[in-house]
């Protein structure tokens, strides 16, 4: 017990910081602008968070947070902290990911929504694994506007403008809206004008993120603002999807998501009104650290499908048979199947 608050001692001297407890748990409710949050994430309670926080204002002398009702704010000190810690815990995730990467597999981390994830990303990645055996691809998904903001995500698929703050993008393509719906809904509801598509059950994605064109823009954009449609509203694109395949209503279909879909049959377009993807579809990454060699190629990989069509890229290769296995870095015997 001693030889352990002897090294903590020794720690702390040497690089002047409080307490790396203390640390954490700041980090965490700074990144989450919640205690909770904070709490859920390390496991503890939410009293512990704020203990570990008001020590390390009290060291420092200064309030980190301001403290509102039900909701916290970074002082201008405290976003200070945030930054750096986020800097620091980044690239402290960057070497790790690049040591663990040298004792065996390359891998590269990419994260996006579950409909991005199961309706354009997951039908091609046969092909990037089929061309590079060797390189392991780790997903992350999160339906959440911030779910992906994590150390561990070296690339992210995301819906945008393609501004994001400490992020540099690359556009992988521009998309289209139109209404979609089972064909035997389509058949049994006809829609032969945009009040007739106005008066059916509508299929609405509201409450993730902001950027997501829900039926009330889509009516505007085509010239029929219409204020008495009959909406439910989901929190998730698939189960829309999945309720608008089941004959349940109207969905609003993003062309490169629900183009196999059609292509299937499993899904029908309603009418021929259609409109432009307000924003675009990026590729993503920090612009703090650099990539790993294996990330830098899932990323040039992924920016060479944009120039496709949905058809085109629904047809690449992919084999069935296994990769050549290969040795391992170290040549201890050890193989790999990608």
């Amino acid at each position: 017990m001693d030889i352990v608050r002897v090294t903590i001692h020794m720690v702390r001297r040497f690089y002047s910081l409080p307490s790396l407890i203390a640390l954490a748990a700041f980090e965490a409710a700074a990144r989450h602008l919640s205690l909770t949050k904070a709490a859920d994430e390390l496991n503890v309670t939410p009293g512990a968070v704020s203990k570990q926080v008001r020590m390390l204002e009290e060291e420092l002398g200064i309030p980190l947070f301001l403290r509102r009702h039900r909701a916290i704010e970074l002082t201008r000190e405290g976003e200070t902290l945030a930054a750096a810690m986020r800097e620091g815990f980044e690239r402290m995730a960057s070497a790790f990911r690049q040591i663990k990467s040298l004792g065996g597999q390359p891998v590269a981390t990419v994260g996006c929504t579950m409909a991005m994830a199961q309706l354009w990303l997951m039908p091609r990645m046969g092909s990037f694994w089929n061309s590079h055996p060797d390189i392991v691809v780790d997903h992350v998904i999160s339906d959440h506007p911030h779910g992906l903001d994590r150390p561990d995500v070296e690339l992210r698929l995301r819906y945008g403008d393609g501004e994001w703050p400490d992020e540099l993008s690359a556009k992988l393509y521009d998309d289209r809206i139109f209404p979609v719906a089972s064909p035997a809904f389509a058949k049994a509801y006809p829609a032969k004008s945009m009040q007739d598509l106005a008066q059916l059950q509508l299929l609405s994605v509201e409450g993730i993120d902001w950027t997501w064109t829900t039926w009330a823009e889509f009516l505007r954009e085509v010239g029929h603002p219409d204020r008495h449609v009959n909406v439910r509203r989901f929190n998730s694109y698939v189960i829309a999807l999945q309720a608008a395949r089941s004959g349940q209503g109207v969905a609003l279909g993003w062309e490169s998501l629900v183009a196999p879909l059609i292509e299937a049959g499993s899904l029908t377009r309603v009418t021929d009104a259609a409109i432009a993807a307000p924003q675009s579809y990026f590729v993503t990454w920090s612009a703090r650290r650099p990539l790993s060699p294996q990330a830098v190629m899932l990323r040039d990989w992924l920016l060479s499908l944009g120039s496709l069509s949905s058809t085109q890229a629904s047809r690449l290769p992919i084999s069935l048979e296994q990769p050549v296995r290969r040795r391992s870095p170290r040549g201890q015997g050890k193989t790999h199947s990608g």
